[in-house]
């Protein structure tokens, strides 16, 4: 596939997953995490214009100067930016604005990529799609969130199909002998920088489940007054749990003592046996306590990976999310893109239904914060 074409279906892509949209859905901000839609796709198109037009095509003419400001997210390095929190309050550039900035682009960058393209041009043309590709995962969580937070429950798509794992007839654990064992990205193709360098890691003997945990065994979890008991929750976690009146994962709802959660599909009766999702750190540690058992580290995740079905939601892990041996940011604003978010974050392995293809790796390095609940995210246990 030529870059060119790979250009296109990147970008048709983003425009894809927000076609069943309402234009009011466009532009909803409820928490500080969630963005609207309309900025993501301000926000992908601004990284080609700012990092591979404006630079590298000659005569580029930006679209609109002041696009700069509200579609950079968190380069210190190109400028000032709108603050997070007031991406919602962006009622302009409107949603057509923001269609014909992508156009414009667009028309720019197939013009651009008519001519030869060095090595390093190459390079960062892939990591613009491969950032793109992360905000079109992100367009499903702050699309779940907007309207899962809609007092009327609208469906994103009511013929939207989940992804389904057939859960393993076995409810034993996997057993990894002890011993040392190599971890990080090797071979051909796409990583990001977290994901290096390669390196060897010293393991104790464990086992990690088959199966991530099901709807209806955090159910169990939630019926044995498992939200009401500190002994299974760290301090943080404890004060978390009270101050924001935790009861369940996110979008479920007790109806008349029937619990529902909220899918793309709209408002369902919960599936018991599939796999709980939009639980935060905190929560994955307190069920695995509450079991008796452990979260796994992410390596103790990525050297199990291929003996079992992972990809329906990321997975909690009980690593904090730190630099590999020789890590070294990149010079200018793309050193920004990793590094800087190495602090204060756990780190998430696998995948998710909302994960772009070519994106699903073992060596995949996700990472958000103990309390994030929005990213479609679940738990595997370990011993």
């Amino acid at each position: 596939m030529t870059l060119s074409d790979r250009y296109k279906q990147v970008r048709r892509r983003s425009e894809l997953i927000c076609s069943p949209l309402q234009v009011e859905d466009y532009v909803v901000q409820p928490i500080v995490d969630v963005s609207p839609p309309k900025w993501h796709l301000g926000h992908t198109t601004w990284f080609f214009e700012t990092f591979i037009l404006k630079p590298y095509f000659m005569g580029y003419q930006d679209f609109d100067p002041d696009y700069n400001y509200v579609f950079n997210s968190y380069y210190e390095t190109v400028g000032a930016r709108v603050i997070r929190t007031d991406r919602g309050n962006l009622s302009r550039p409107t949603v057509q604005d923001v269609y014909k900035y992508r156009a414009y682009v667009d028309e720019a960058m197939y013009r651009f990529l008519c001519g030869d393209i060095s090595p390093e041009l190459n390079e960062l043309m892939v990591l613009g799609f491969n950032h793109e590709e992360q905000h079109q995962e992100l367009l499903y969580y702050d699309i779940k969130y907007i309207l899962g937070h809609n007092p009327l429950f609208p469906a994103y798509d009511a013929n939207y199909k989940s992804l389904k794992i057939e859960k393993s007839g076995s409810d034993t654990f996997i057993s990894i002998p002890e011993g040392i064992y190599e971890v990080g990205f090797a071979g051909e193709g796409f990583c990001f920088d977290n994901e290096l360098n390669r390196h060897k890691v010293y393991l104790n003997d464990y086992q990690i489940s088959h199966n991530q945990v099901t709807n209806g065994e955090f159910l169990e979890f939630i019926e044995a007054g498992g939200y009401l008991d500190f002994r299974y929750w760290h301090a943080e976690a404890w004060d978390w749990v009270k101050t924001n009146a935790i009861a369940s994962p996110l979008y479920w709802h007790n109806i008349d003592g029937q619990w529902y959660n909220y899918t793309l599909r709209g408002l369902e009766p919960i599936d018991l046996d599939e796999p709980v999702m939009h639980v935060s750190y905190y929560e994955a540690y307190a069920y695995a306590s509450w079991k008796g058992l452990r979260l796994p580290t992410e390596f103790e995740w990525e050297v199990a990976a291929n003996k079992f079905k992972w990809g329906k939601s990321w997975e909690w892990t009980e690593s904090s999310y730190l630099p590999y041996p020789g890590f070294a940011k990149a010079p200018g604003a793309l050193g920004e893109y990793n590094g800087k978010f190495m602090v204060n974050q756990k780190v998430l392995r696998g995948a998710s239904e909302g994960t772009p293809p070519n994106h699903s790796r073992p060596t995949y390095r996700n990472f958000f914060h103990a309390s994030s609940r929005w990213l479609f995210n679940g738990i595997r246990l370990a011993k």
